[in-house]
């Protein structure tokens, strides 16, 4: 009697070890306006990372896309951004700097609404993951920025919304 060999499917393979070992996860939970300049406009993106080892895991980078209406906003890249604590959820905040010239742009075609419908896609590369080696992980995030409208300000609209066009932010 000859010896047989057992022949498994790369791909079943593959799948198996992507159950047994565990990876980051992401997730986006805001985006918001965070200033406002003589020639940009300034978003941050709130992310929760978790890390599910006993070891720090280093960031290598965070590459991001905004978009509104099949148009992009703003691109870019977070070189660096750090270290995810073990066994913790850590809060990265990614800012993503818009062009006026963009802004006014995509105003123009929602004035009458006063929001901006966005789609953010967060690229994270992690390197020397334990047992994975080096992985990217993709979220993609669609949502509105609101903008408040001058009688809303001079209603007494919300807080941020008064902070966000006070003058300072535009000197």
């Amino acid at each position: 009697m000859g010896t047989q060999s057992v022949k498994m499917p790369v791909n079943l393979a593959e799948g198996t070890v992507d159950m047994v070992v565990k990876k980051p996860e992401a997730t986006l939970n805001d985006v918001v306006v965070q200033s406002v300049t003589y020639d940009s406009v300034s978003l941050l993106a709130k992310a929760s990372v978790s890390n599910p080892y006993v070891t720090p895991i280093l960031i290598g980078e965070i590459n991001y896309i905004l978009k509104s209406a099949d148009t992009v906003m703003a691109s870019g890249k977070m070189e660096d951004p750090g270290l995810l604590m073990p066994l913790n959820v850590t809060l990265l905040e990614i800012e993503v700097k818009v062009p006026y010239s963009v802004v006014i742009t995509l105003l123009r075609g929602v004035i009458t609404k006063w929001a901006i419908n966005y789609e953010l896609q967060l690229l994270f590369t992690f390197l020397d993951i334990p047992g994975v080696g080096g992985i990217t992980i993709p979220i993609t995030e669609k949502g509105v920025i609101k903008i408040p409208t001058i009688a809303e300000l001079l209603k007494g609209g919300k807080e941020e919304d008064k902070a966000w066009f006070s003058l300072k932010n535009w000197i």
